[in-house]
């Protein structure tokens, strides 16, 4: 009888140990099963994820029910099951969302709409932006009685005020903005016109995808509001009862700037109190990356989780006070439901982001398990919450802050091997508990930082070991306590101001940052081990084991060009040009790429990002000519690279000459560069004395090994192509030419492209161009002589190579994914 008992409980005690082990497996499958969904080029139909689906959750119960009983075979099983399942959702979802995009033939056409503000507005100094939910939707003009559009359900709408232009001066762009753009608040109902395009963003190597960004915001369409002298005027319909949250976030955002006479200050507490990031200035921005505490400046999961734990306290008080509700439910299950609760309350206020949702899904994870007495080993909570948080939002894999925030979680619950006493240990003890936790996650999240950010913050550690008690435990709850006693703004500007000066003198420390270029996935995965490794409470020689994995990540270099040999990236800035050129030890950016607005350029876009992760150590900017598509990046490019050289066309008075005195570009210049030569061609010395526009000193560079050329030709015209093909015919003969101006009606004359004879034609422009480039009359002159056209709204990032002198290789072929945009 005690045998056979004992056996029984064996089994029981075996069964539930294999039960627990398919469960987390499962849960593991269920990531693994998003991420490969998540690297489709294209989707499937929508009936094959709803097989997959079913085929995952019943194959799921079968072995939860059966419980084979060999241990490989089931965990073989649940982890099919899981994969299955978690790739079957994130298809269904993603199909589901890819009926509501925006008709290619809409496009471009003027559409008069109607619909509600559905975000509060983000203001600037050349118009607003807003989110539009469309109720109603017909054409314009003569079209007006056709059958009505079918328009995306939201759509994200810029209004931009009259002469709104990059180039005008800042208090000329707030007063025409001002003049001309409509008072846009949430919840309001309007009447615009207006014309869409689809989500199409800028794509380069370790770039910001924005496309997957508006696709997780559920945005089909972008768009900006007509206000032309033959466009209907703009109608205000009333206001709505819709989208209240929306609305008191707007109203508070705007009585703290009303309130707060420093904006920088203003800008920062409207963040932390309503989650409006774009408030921050760019030059805080900088300061906040460059010290490591950009995570506070948002309302991420620090803020929600603190939020969370001081919310039940305070219900938990306020239980305790009532005998009637004490005996209905105990304190703690009340506090932990009010706690989180309240935090998602306080979620949705801020706006309800990405890192907001994942935090409240991650508590409500916990509670639950908390609430119905289960007390599941950690490595189970860390699965189970990352995969409540990816059947959410598959795409969050894709995001950095998901991986930064459960890699950090996973390596406190590892390392948290607390001493005997220690959790009765006084206020000293718990201090050197604090720096410790900090120095882990530092130490461990250093090789992800560098994979995902390409730079880590030095001072990183002692500055959050400040930051992290003034803003969560003073700056925090005086700007949310504002809400009800706003002289307590005051309060907070004054904490903000003692923060930023300290933050200030940290960031001007030398070496405050780590750049270094991104390792390969693999690799970093590896010195996050090793991280953990070094950090956690182990024996030395077995934290030395992670050096091995750690040294790799600090001292990765990617590949260059041999001796000899050069390779070209055309980055994909927009309406613009920036074309990097590296030989095997140099490296020349030629152009800057354009401005997009005041605090907003190619250069801290999409450039410093792209140079500091392929570890780029510029000898050389050339920046063509004046124009501000051509030159709007260089001062963050400057910045970045103290000790580039300047070599430009643009005048002595130029604002760049203050930050780097330019030598001028003049033809004839020439040098040499590991085997490869470079060689200025245009301008001449005459043409500075003559030119009318800044086009016609256009620094034309051509470069070459004797078996490969390129020939960069900038915004040159007609008249310039003239006199290179006049003047040094035999000079310009190339494989690849970066196309003039942009492939614009003035260039590419038929003697000059016969003169140059190229293979591949880059062509540098904006997605559906106001300009109309290119023109289409110059790409028929490209292909009757049977020349690549490669432009990058279709390509993205160019690269091209002297080896291989008839390839291109394209960054959206190279790395398709099914929610990129593609054009027809």
């Amino acid at each position: 009888m005690d045998s056979g008992v004992s056996g029984g409980r064996s089994r029981r005690a075996s069964g539930g140990v294999a039960g627990g082990a398919g469960a987390f497996v499962a849960l593991g499958g269920t990531l693994l099963g998003a991420a490969l969904q998540l690297r489709q080029p294209q989707l499937w139909e929508a009936g094959v994820y709803a097989a997959l689906l079913l085929a995952g959750l019943g194959g799921g119960w079968l072995v939860w029910r059966r419980r084979w009983g060999r241990l490989a075979v089931l965990m073989s099983l649940s982890l099919a099951c899981g994969a299955m399942a978690g790739a079957g959702l994130a298809g269904w979802r993603a199909t589901a969302y890819v009926r509501g995009a925006l008709d290619p033939r809409l496009e471009g056409r003027d559409l008069q709409l109607t619909g509600v503000v559905s975000q509060m507005p983000q203001r600037s100094d050349i118009g607003t932006r807003f989110r539009f939910d469309v109720e109603a939707a017909q054409w314009t003009g003569a079209a007006r009685d056709d059958a009505p559009p079918t328009v995306p359900s939201r759509i994200s709408l810029a209004w931009y005020g009259e002469h709104s232009g990059v180039w005008e001066q800042p208090a000329e762009r707030r007063a025409s903005a001002a003049r001309t753009v409509g008072e846009v608040h949430a919840g309001q109902r309007w009447q615009l016109t207006v014309r869409l395009r689809a989500p199409h963003g800028n794509l380069n190597p370790h770039g910001f995808d924005s496309e997957l960004w508006a696709w997780e915001q559920g945005v089909h369409a972008h768009g900006h509001v007509r206000t032309g002298a033959r466009d209907p005027a703009p109608r205000l319909l009333g206001a709505t009862w819709q989208h209240p949250v929306e609305r008191a976030r707007e109203s508070v955002r705007d009585a703290v700037f009303a309130r707060v006479d420093d904006r920088r200050e203003a800008g920062v507490i409207a963040a932390l109190v309503t989650g409006d990031q774009g408030a921050i200035d760019r030059a805080d921005w900088d300061v906040f990356r460059a010290t490591g505490v950009a995570h506070l400046m948002s309302i991420s999961g620090l803020h929600i989780t603190l939020f969370a734990w001081f919310a039940a306290h305070v219900v938990g008080a306020l239980w305790r006070r009532s005998s009637r509700l004490m005996l209905r439910v105990p304190a703690p299950q009340a506090a932990l439901a009010g706690g989180v609760l309240l935090a998602a309350l306080y979620a949705l206020f801020s706006g309800w982001g990405v890192p907001s949702q994942r935090t409240v899904w991650m508590l409500a994870t916990v509670a639950l398990l908390r609430l119905t007495g289960r007390r599941w080993p950690w490595p189970h909570v860390w699965l189970l919450t990352a995969a409540v948080v990816v059947v959410a939002d598959p795409w969050a894999l894709l995001q950095a802050g998901f991986w930064l925030s459960f890699v950090a979680v996973a390596v406190l619950f590892a390392s948290a091997t607390a001493a005997p006493g220690e959790g009765r240990a006084g206020a000293v003890t718990r201090l050197g508990r604090f720096f410790r936790e900090q120095w882990t996650i530092t130490l461990a999240l250093t090789p992800l930082s560098l994979l995902l950010f390409q730079q880590v913050s030095v001072v990183g550690l002692v500055a959050n070991a400040l930051a992290i008690p003034w803003v969560t435990l003073v700056i925090t709850p005086l700007a949310m306590l504002g809400v009800a006693v706003p002289p307590l703004w005051d309060v907070a500007a004054g904490a903000v101001k003692l923060f930023a000066l300290l933050l200030q003198g940290f960031a001007s420390l030398p070496f405050a940052t780590l750049s270094m270029a991104a390792p390969p996935p693999w690799l970093a995965a590896g010195g996050v081990v090793g991280g953990v490794l070094l950090a956690m409470r182990l024996p030395w020689p077995m934290r030395a084991l992670g050096l091995p994995l750690l040294l790799p990540v600090l001292l990765w270099q990617p590949a260059r060009p041999a001796v000899g040999e050069f390779d070209l990236l055309a980055a994909d800035i927009g309406q613009g040009n920036a074309v990097l050129v590296r030989t095997a030890t140099h490296s020349l950016l030629y152009d800057a790429g354009p401005r997009y607005g005041l605090d907003s350029d190619a250069g801290d876009r999409v450039l410093v990002p792209l140079l500091r992760a392929r570890g780029e150590r510029l000898d050389t900017l050339l920046l063509s000519h004046r124009d501000i598509d051509h030159t709007g990046g260089a001062a963050a490019v400057l910045a970045m690279q103290p000790q580039a050289a300047l070599l430009s066309s643009i005048e002595a008075g130029h604002p760049l000459q203050a930050l780097r005195p330019a030598r001028r570009c003049e033809a004839g210049q020439r040098w040499t560069w590991d085997g490869v030569g470079f060689e200025v061609l245009y301008p001449f010395d005459s043409d500075y004395r003559s030119f009318t526009r800044p086009n016609a000193v256009s620094c034309v560079l051509r470069i070459g090994n004797g078996r490969a050329t390129a020939l960069l030709a900038g915004d040159i015209e007609r008249l310039q192509e003239v006199a290179l093909v006049s003047r040094t015919p035999q000079q310009l003969q190339a494989d690849v030419l970066l196309v003039p101006h942009h492939g614009s009606k003035t260039s590419s004359s038929e003697a000059f492209l016969d003169a140059v004879g190229p293979r591949i034609a880059l062509v540098q422009v904006g997605y559906r161009s106001r300009f109309g480039h290119p023109a289409p009359e110059v790409v028929a002159r490209y292909t009757r002589r049977d020349v690549q056209v490669v432009d990058s709204p279709r390509c993205g990032a160019a690269h091209w190579a002297s080896p291989r002198p008839a390839e291109v290789k394209c960054e959206r072929a190279h790395d398709l994914r099914y929610w990129r945009h593609r054009l027809p």
